[in-house]
C-alpha cells in the first residue's frame, strides 16, 4: 500500500467481538491471564498479547503498527511524548561513560537533555561544529554509541545529510538516530537512506491539532547489533532487568524496540493513554492530505516575506538561493517543510512587536497544527540556552518561527501583513 492509504488502513481489520470499523479505545490498566502458564509465557515474551497498559495496548499497538509502517520499519514503541522519545531512544543503548554525538541545531529541550541533563548521568553530548558529516566523525570514539540528527532543524530549518551522517556512523560501529518529526514519513523516509533509528514527537505532524500529546521510537530493524557484542551487550546478553532474556535471539531484528518497551518503558513508566493513541490514529490518517496543504501554503508565505520591505532575510529551504536548498532537494524534492523563520527588520524590538501583533497565527511553541502557529524561539524554545548557544542552534534575536497551518492562503498573508506593519510603527 501507499503511504497515503496505510496511514488509515494498516494494522487493523476490524474487531473480532464487535465488528468496530474504527480503532477501539481499550481503556483499560491490565488484561487478564487465562493461567498461570498463559502469565508465565506472557511475561517471558514466548507469546503475543497484553499485560498492563503501562508497556502495551490494543489501541496504541495499531497506532505502532501504521507508523512503523509509514515509515518502513519492523516495529514501534508509542510513549506518552516526542521527548520521552528521544530519551528512551538514547538511553536504551547508551550508559555512563559512553556519548552521543550529535548535529549543532537541535530543539531546544533536546539540546538541554543532551548538553546538560544527561551528563549528570555520565552520558556525554558532543556537538559537531557544522552539519558536515566529516565534523561529526571528528568526534565519535570508541565511547560513542550513536549519532543523533533531526532530518529537519527545529527551528533553524536545516536538513541533514542523512546518508552522509549514516555512513560516518556505521564505518564506526554506531546507529544513527533521526527526528523526523518535521519532515514526516510523507515527505521523508530516513531508513531509505541508511537510519536506523527514528523518532517522533507525534504531538507535531501526525496528530495535527494541538491536542494530543505523544511519541513514537521507530526501529528499522537493520543495524547488525549482534556484529558488536561488547559494545552493545544489552542485546546480546541475558537482560537481569527482564527474565535474563537475550534480545537478539527473542526478538531479532526488532530487539532494539523490544528492550526499550521491556526495561526503559515498564521500568520509568512513559506510557502513552489509549485515548491518546485514539487521538493520534485520528490524526495520522489525514496527514498526507494536511502536509500537501502545510507545504503549499509555506511557499507562498516564504515568498511573500522575501518581498516584504520590513523583513531582513528569509530562512527557507526551497528558494534555489538558499544555502539550504541543495539538501533540502535531494530529501525532500520539491517539498520544503512549512517550517521556516524569518527576521523582522529593526532587531529584536521589532521582532516582538510582531509577533505581539499576530491574531490569527496562535502564539505559542507547538508546531505541526492545521492551525498557523508563530514562535519567538530566544524568548521560548531556547530561552534556557545562552546567546551563543542560541546562535549555534540557529536562533537570533530577531527570529520569528512560523509553522504555516493549512488556513486559506489570503488569510495568512494578511495577518502577516499586518503584524509587519505593527513592527514598523
Amino acid at each position: 500500500m501507499k503511504r497515503e492509504t496505510i496511514a488509515i488502513h494498516h494494522g487493523y481489520d476490524g474487531d473480532p467481538a464487535t465488528k468496530a470499523v474504527a480503532v477501539p479505545i481499550y481503556q483499560t490498566i491490565a488484561f487478564e491471564f487465562d493461567s498461570a502458564a498463559h502469565g508465565a509465557a506472557l511475561f517471558n515474551l514466548d507469546v503475543e498479547g497484553s499485560i498492563y497498559t503501562r508497556i502495551g495496548n490494543p489501541t496504541n499497538t495499531v497506532l505502532e503498527k501504521r507508523v512503523a509502517a509509514l515509515e518502513g520499519g519492523v516495529e514501534a514503541l508509542s510513549v506518552s511524548s516526542g521527548m520521552a522519545a528521544i530519551h528512551y531512544a538514547l538511553i536504551n543503548i547508551a550508559e555512563a561513560g559512553n556519548n552521543i554525538v550529535s548535529l549543532p541545531q537541535l530543539y531546544g529541550a533536546t539540546y538541554t537533555l543532551m548538553a546538560h541533563f544527561l551528563p549528570k548521568q555520565g552520558i556525554e553530548g558532543r556537538f559537531s561544529k557544522t552539519d558536515d558529516p566529516a565534523d561529526v566523525e571528528k568526534l565519535i570514539d570508541e565511547n560513542t554509541r550513536a549519532v543523533y540528527c533531526e532530518s529537519v532543524g527545529n527551528p533553524a530549518g536545516n536538513v541533514a545529510d542523512v546518508q552522509g551522517l549514516a555512513e560516518v556512523a556505521h564505518k564506526h560501529g554506531v546507529p544513527l538516530i533521526v527526528d523526523n518529526t518535521v519532515a514526516t514519513p510523507i515527505l521523508l523516509r530516513p531508513f531509505e537512506y541508511g537510519a536506523d533509528v527514528v523518532v517522533h514527537s507525534m504531538t507535531k505532524f501526525m496528530g495535527g491539532h494541538g491536542t494530543t500529546l505523544g511519541g513514537m521510537i521507530v526501529d528499522s530493524g537493520k543495524f547488525p547489533w549482534r556484529q558488536y557484542p561488547e559494545k552493545f551487550y544489552m542485546f546480546n546478553k541475558p537482560e537481569i532487568a527482564y527474565h535474563g532474556v537475550v534480545y537478539v535471539d527473542q526478538f531479532g531484528a526488532a530487539a532494539y524496540v523490544a528492550r526499550c518497551r521491556t526495561v526503559a518503558q515498564r521500568n520509568t513508566g512513559s506510557t502513552l493513554a489509549p485515548m491518546n493513541g485514539f487521538l493520534l490514529l485520528q490524526g495520522v490518517e489525514t496527514m498526507a492530505l494536511r502536509v500537501e496543504r502545510h507545504v503549499a501554503n509555506a511557499r507562498k508565505v516564504a515568498e511573500f516575506l522575501r518581498a516584504h520591505p520590513n523583513v531582513d532575510w528569509v530562512n527557507y529551504a526551497g528558494f534555489p538561493d538558499s544555502p539550504l536548498y541543495s539538501m533540502a532537494y535531494r530529501y525532500l524534492g520539491d517539498n520544503a517543510c512549512s517550517l521556516l523563520t524569518f527576521g523582522v527588520k529593526g532587531g529584536l524590538e521589532a521582532g516582538i512587536k510582531c509577533f505581539d501583533a499576530l491574531k490569527l497565527f496562535k502564539r505559542m511553541v507547538n508546531m505541526g497544527d492545521a492551525k498557523s502557529l508563530a514562535c519567538h524561539p530566544a524568548s521560548t524554545t531556547h530561552r534556557q540556552l545562552t546567546a551563543e548557544e542560541q546562535a549555534k542552534a540557529g536562533v537570533t534575536p530577531e527570529m520569528l518561527r512560523l509553522s504555516v497551518g493549512i488556513e486559506h492562503i489570503d488569510d495568512i498573508l494578511a495577518d502577516l501583513e499586518q503584524a509587519l506593519a505593527h513592527a514598523k510603527s
